[in-house]
């Protein structure tokens, strides 16, 4: 068995189902042949974003995977590969390499080596007979422990070698830690003896698929739940606890119950300091609970640290609770102010959500879409910049992992890829990416693979044929020499590629063209709906 043919067959064990890429890498054909579906990309950050959703949306169960070839292919590759490391997400990136009497010579681009930074682990092949071993080493690495991309580097001079003897490789195992309990017993104690407590979730629920211990811990204290971007979704956001989630954009009642909190439990989160997440107000009493212990007092001191898988900490502090306390608390009082703070903050963003403006308002657009989808059934995500801040604290997300939140590197055309990843993973889902005009300039091209490898999904496009976000930090330079203007016809250029394409101008035409665009992806035929909107500018912060 060649070395090629081996790293098929340990994919296929392992229950790859995709290999993304760009050729030539031998991988992508030996793929086809062991029945795992090759899907060729015109640009491989797309298609690393795209193994990235397949991973995210079966909780890691099943591994996305990207390969390229050598040189050019791994350079352009590594924004998708950086791009999942700062999300967390589990990947396995497969690039060829330069034969290995060249692979340390300059300046050849040595992946092994480059991406090491950007990965959890990066391991070239050395010879034929240690393929086993290595692959064993990358899965378990993706399976366990924090996520993250994992790179396996096959030099061209040893891809058709033969290995000796039969393929020796078992599916790796897959394992969970929890904290120790007499940290639970405290965090218990804690809780239940604070006042306003707020519980904080990340994607760690997501991974550990404890949804349900989420929703029961909530319950049982009658404390309101936040998320981040790329938490949203682990609680049902249509819960009479829910405040939403926090990127850029806040929603009033994250900021308000934050403000007012006595004790923030975040679960399955980093705390990671950054301009796209919720920045926790000082003075507060902190309870950390994460995978990693390397997150613990990194950018957020806390009082108290619980290491483990988020549903193993969850049921432990649940079993706790349940003992301190006679039985659920009373909630009517708290879920009557949370219901008070969201009216008033929606009265205050009402105009702007059901406007009849001309240019649209991109709120209006996003809120017509969040009234015609079937939001259960439907996956969604957002692009960088203003797209993510309209839509992130207005989005009900009611049901686990039909939004693929992000935000930490926020790389411009990342939804375009997540959409497709989302559609392979999840068929019967409607899978929808918004973004920009400015987004589409980075990652455009590649809707002529969804067109061509039938991936049906919904794009809203917004084109206010300006870099908005950037308005207010650029006057001089749009006044002088218009440096902020970028502007194309994109509904014709999905037609142009073989997909459904639709300009839309007037308010009464948003939702029949939505309700023709989701029609379209029904029928099999990539859809790109382009709404041209306001240059809206202000976002819904605190």
């Amino acid at each position: 068995m060649k070395v090629v043919e081996a790293i098929a067959e340990i994919m296929r064990r392992e229950g790859v189902e995709y290999l993304i890429g760009y050729p030539v890498n031998h991988l992508l054909e030996y793929a086809a042949r062991w029945d795992i579906r090759p899907v060729i990309v015109r640009q491989e950050r797309v298609g690393l974003h795209m193994a990235d959703a397949i991973s995210r949306l079966s909780s890691g169960r099943k591994i996305g995977a990207f390969a390229m070839q050598h040189g050019p292919g791994s350079e352009n590759a590594f924004g998708g590969v950086a791009q999942a490391y700062g999300e967390s997400v589990p990947i396995l990136v497969v690039p060829m390499g330069y034969a290995r009497r060249i692979a340390h010579v300059h300046p050849n681009f040595n992946s092994a080596i480059s991406m090491a930074p950007v990965t959890k682990s990066a391991e070239p092949v050395t010879t034929a007979d240690e393929i086993s071993n290595i692959m064993r080493r990358a899965f378990t690495r993706l399976r366990n422990g924090r996520g993250g991309p994992v790179l396996v580097e096959v030099p061209t001079d040893l891809i058709n070698a033969e290995i000796s003897g039969e393929l020796d490789y078992t599916p790796v195992y897959r394992t969970r830690g929890g904290p120790d309990p007499a940290d639970v017993t405290r965090a218990a104690a804690m809780l239940a003896a604070a006042k306003r407590p707020v519980i904080y979730a990340g994607q760690g629920v997501h991974y550990a698929e404890a949804w349900p211990q989420l929703r029961e811990l909530a319950e049982r204290l009658a404390a309101p739940v936040t998320t981040s971007l790329q938490g949203k979704s682990a609680f049902p956001e249509d819960h009479p606890l829910a405040l939403g989630s926090g990127g850029r954009a806040i929603p009033k009642p994250v900021h308000h119950f934050l403000g007012a909190a006595d004790l923030i439990f975040g679960i399955g989160c980093s705390f990671t300091e950054t301009n796209f997440g919720v920045s926790m107000p000082a003075g507060k009493t902190i309870i950390h609970a994460t995978l990693d212990a390397m997150d613990l007092n990194k950018d957020l001191p806390s009082d108290l640290g619980l290491i483990g898988d988020a549903g193993l900490t969850l049921e432990a502090l649940n079993a706790e609770i349940e003992e301190l306390l006679d039985g659920p608390r009373e909630a009517e009082a708290v879920t009557a102010e949370i219901a008070g703070v969201r009216e008033a903050w929606l009265a205050e963003w009402r105009p702007k959500l059901t406007s009849d403006e001309v240019p649209l308002s991109p709120y209006r657009v996003l809120s017509d879409l969040h009234e015609t989808l079937d939001r259960d059934n439907t996956i969604i995500t957002h692009d960088a910049g203003s797209p993510r801040d309209q839509i992130s604290p207005f989005w009900q997300a009611t049901t686990p992992l039909s939004y693929i939140g992000w935000g930490k590197t926020t790389q411009l055309g990342y939804g375009l890829g997540l959409a497709m990843g989302a559609k392979l993973a999840c068929p019967d889902k409607l899978c929808v990416n918004v973004w920009g005009d400015a987004a589409i300039g980075f990652t455009g091209m590649d809707f002529e693979t969804a067109v061509r490898e039938r991936i049906p999904i919904l794009s809203i496009l917004f084109n206010n044929f300006s870099m908005a976000i950037e308005l207010k930090v650029m006057p001089v330079s749009t006044e002088k020499f218009r440096s902020t203007d970028i502007s194309g016809d994109y509904a014709a250029m999905a037609r142009a590629f073989g997909g459904y394409g639709e300009r839309v101008t007037e308010p009464a035409e948003i939702v029949p063209a939505i309700r023709r665009g989701i029609e379209q992806t029904q029928n099999g035929v990539p859809a790109l709906l382009e709404f041209i909107t306001a240059k809206e500018v202000e976002i819904s912060s605190f």
